[in-house]
């Protein structure tokens, strides 16, 4: 058996290598009988919005492909890739099938080369412009359920919908490290650890892609890991706004996502919109080529964000036109521009360039070799269109099932006071807070629309918080007063009172309270915000509904942590559902009702205060005990709840921890096995992510207090044991020095087992020598 998967695995390496030459060859072949207009064509990508014409009024909207003006882009300038959907309004996979096929039709019928065009959509958390398919949770949700397959699965049946649309490429997955719970786009990553932004990212990828990068078949997508990179470490936590970050620091925290993308074999990143240490991320020469290309390994295509070639000139002023702008992002490494509107100036003025000498036709060759790659490995030459007839598991009962596991994963038990939850049925339940009936705040952006406002056009028989409520609990011992609602327009921080007094009275009457609280939804610019405390009046909400002295479970549906220690201490039961999705009502109800045990963790920390951003990773300084009789130097680390924690209606205990050898000589290969036996200690199934830490205790760059090296999410029935065991290398405890290279060093480590950062169960001594 095992030399025939030894031959099996051998033979797909063969097969992905020589496909990869083979289509690498191809594509240079292809790339030196065309024109420079036409390669310059294959460099710029449009939005859809410049081919349409119609109105976009649902449910009887007009909008259709100007064939006129898909001409003027396709066969007149060789435009070679369109991305968005019309009024970030999603569409049937019908409407998509025919709007594709035309472009196809077009493109490889009446352009001399018949090179398909390469048509992207973001798929953020399921096929986000596909009308009538699966949504998942949002992706920091994904990470609270610590299993990376969830992340794959999520790829497989977000790739699948989107073929079934027509469409062969995604701009995800978003591997922007998620430091700053400020930050708008905080839910569309997997959270503040670099370690699990890479499992999570690595597993995504392949589920988009499949196995072999070089031949992605009819049931997979290209992936776009975005936004290379330092992109969510902005100084204001506003979103496109600048960021310092010393090089070492940019490759210890933020290059190792994108490096397990890369491993996992990505077919395109995107750039970081905004600004590393005064120079913008587009026209950084370093971090494009150097650092992606030469020291990542990086081969794939490079695609630009939206408009960010002209905001090198627009928006930073790094240089005095939109041509100078051009030349600088194509010359440090971008392939293609997502112009996205005037695509007549960029294939002007990039042609002037080239004509004068200002960008080689070595760079050009190079890109547009890099972009007809993907569409070779795509299959698009000879399968240029794919049909949703030929789908048949679109939006099946196994694909919803499957949003709602991980939905079931994820949400996080942050408090249970005397054991409140599970909430046994009969009582009278008070169902207050703007959440309980927003599918917005569920689903976040990305939702059937751009910043998930228009997603009620698309909801059909999917419950929000209120109704799963209703439906587990019986409609009769349920009263749903708001106190606070959103207003139904673009913007998603438009609260306002709602029979706000009446609510407050209604608790009195309520043998149990459900404060439903959270966001609306919202994504990139947009969500910037001023306060991360929740909003005002929900506080408001909150402390008043409290002070009627009846048990409250704090349910919160929100994109990234809002601050609730003015009246958090003072809630009986806290319950984090992240972004959950369409079934994420579900999911909670039963964990409320305790038919779910519930097993997320937080992927990262809980802040307490607006000046207390820091992750569980941070430097020793940040926590001091005072020395000095004079002086009070003491440093406090405010954390609401720490990275990684999470409750269970069972307990666990940890015992026999074990290494593999406290001692061991330097070698950055030599391996370490660290395990622990585990224990369900309580009366019910569950779950539990069982952590492995490391702590280097002195180094020659100041180290971070811990570091996460291994997790491993267990299941185990109750009075069931099982030992859990972790295996890593020497390498795994190197550090990014000041001369910006990865060593070990040797000297004392310490090894910590537990079931969240702060909550360490055994520690283990290790010594390099």
């Amino acid at each position: 058996m095992n030399k025939i998967l030894l031959t099996m695995t051998a033979t797909g390496i063969i097969l992905g290598v020589n496909a990869q030459n083979s289509n690498q060859q191809r594509a240079a072949e292809l790339v030196a009988k065309m024109t420079l207009e036409e390669k310059i064509g294959q460099m710029a990508q449009i939005s859809i919005d410049v081919i349409t014409r119609g109105q976009d009024t649902p449910p009887a909207s007009t909008l259709q492909i100007d064939s006129e003006k898909l001409r003027e882009a396709v066969v007149k300038y060789h435009v070679g890739s369109i991305l968005n959907s019309p009024n970030t309004r999603a569409r049937t996979a019908e409407w998509w099938n025919a709007a594709v096929e035309e472009m196809q039709q077009v493109a490889m019928t009446e352009t001399r080369m018949k090179i398909p065009i390469l048509y992207g959509l973001d798929q953020n958390h399921g096929a986000t412009y596909t009308a009538e398919s699966t949504m998942f949770p949002a992706p920091i949700t994904l990470a609270a359920s610590w299993q990376p397959e969830n992340a794959r699965r999520m790829g497989e049946i977000t790739a699948y919908q989107t073929r079934a649309s027509n469409v062969p490429w995604t701009f995800t997955p978003t591997l922007d490290l998620g430091l700053d719970p400020r930050w708008a786009r905080q839910n569309e990553n997997f959270g503040e650890d670099p370690y699990i932004g890479a499992m999570f990212g690595a597993a995504l990828t392949k589920g988009f892609q499949g196995e072999n990068p070089n031949n992605i078949d009819k049931n997979r997508i290209a992936a776009c890991a975005k936004h290379f990179m330092g992109y969510g470490a902005p100084i204001s936590g506003k979103d496109r706004t600048p960021a310092y970050i010393p090089e070492n620091v940019l490759l210890e925290y933020h290059a190792p996502a994108f490096q397990a993308a890369i491993d996992a074999g990505v077919a395109s990143i995107m750039i970081n919109s905004g600004i590393i240490n005064n120079k913008p991320v587009h026209a950084d020469y370093k971090i494009l080529t150097t650092i992606l290309r030469e020291q990542m390994g990086f081969k794939g295509m490079v695609v630009s964000d939206w408009e960010d070639i002209n905001k090198l000139f627009t928006r930073d002023r790094m240089v005095a036109s939109i041509k100078e702008a051009i030349r600088e992002a194509i010359n440090a490494g971008i392939d293609m521009s997502m112009i996205p509107i005037n695509y007549v100036e960029f294939c002007t003025l990039l042609k002037e360039l080239v004509d004068e000498g200002q960008v080689s036709m070595a760079r050009i060759d190079e890109a547009v070799t890099h972009i007809l790659k993907i569409k070779l490995d795509l299959n698009l030459f000879e399968t240029p269109n794919t049909f949703k007839k030929d789908y048949p598991e679109f939006h099946s009962k196994n694909f919803q099932k499957a949003s709602y596991d991980v939905a079931a994963d994820a949400i996080t038990l942050l408090k249970n006071k005397n054991g409140i939850l599970p909430l046994k049925k009969g009582k009278k339940i008070l169902v207050a807070g703007p959440n309980a009936v927003s599918m917005r705040a569920l689903n976040g952006g990305w939702t059937f629309s751009w910043q998930g406002e228009k997603v009620d056009e698309f909801v059909k028989d999917e419950h929000n918080l209120l109704q799963a409520i209703e439906l587990k609990y019986g409609k009769e011992n349920v009263k749903y007063i708001a106190g606070v609602s959103y207003k139904k327009v673009f913007e998603y921080d438009t609260e306002y009172k709602d029979r706000f007094e009446e609510a407050i009275a209604a608790a009195e009457n309520a043998d149990v309270v459900l404060l439903m609280l959270g966001e609306n939804s919202y994504c990139e610019k947009p969500g910037d915000l001023d306060d991360l405390y929740l909003n005002d009046l929900q506080t408001e909400l909150a402390q008043k509904i409290i002070e009627k002295g009846k048990p409250v479970i704090l349910v919160l549906s929100e994109g990234r942590p809002r601050l609730i220690s003015k009246f958090s201490q003072k809630t009986d039961a806290i319950v984090q559902t992240y972004l959950p999705g369409m079934y994420g009502a579900d999911a909670l109800a039963d964990i409320l009702a305790g038919d779910i045990n519930p097993s997320g963790k937080l992927p990262y920390t809980y802040p307490a205060f607006p000046n207390s951003l820091i992750p569980y990773y941070h430097k020793y300084a940040e926590e001091q005990e005072n020395t000095d009789a004079a002086y009070n130097y003491q440093g406090d680390y405010n954390y609401e709840f720490p990275f990684g924690f999470g409750l269970s209606y069972s307990s666990f205990e940890y015992k026999n921890a074990k290494i593999s050898a406290a001692e061991q000589p330097l070698n950055e290969n030599a391996q370490i096995t660290v395990s622990v036996e585990v224990t369900n200690t309580g009366k019910m199934a569950g779950k539990e992510v069982v952590q492995l830490y490391s702590a280097d205790l002195y180094a020659s760059l100041m180290p971070d207090v811990k570091r996460l090296r291994r997790f491993e999410k267990v299941e185990l029935e109750a009075g069931e044991t099982k030992t859990v065991t972790f295996t890593l290398q020497q390498s795994d405890l190197a550090f990014v020095n000041f001369d910006n290279k990865k060593t070990v060093e040797r000297g004392d480590f310490e090894f910590q087992i537990g079931a969240s950062s702060a909550d360490i169960k055994a520690k283990l001594a290790y010594k390099i020598k």
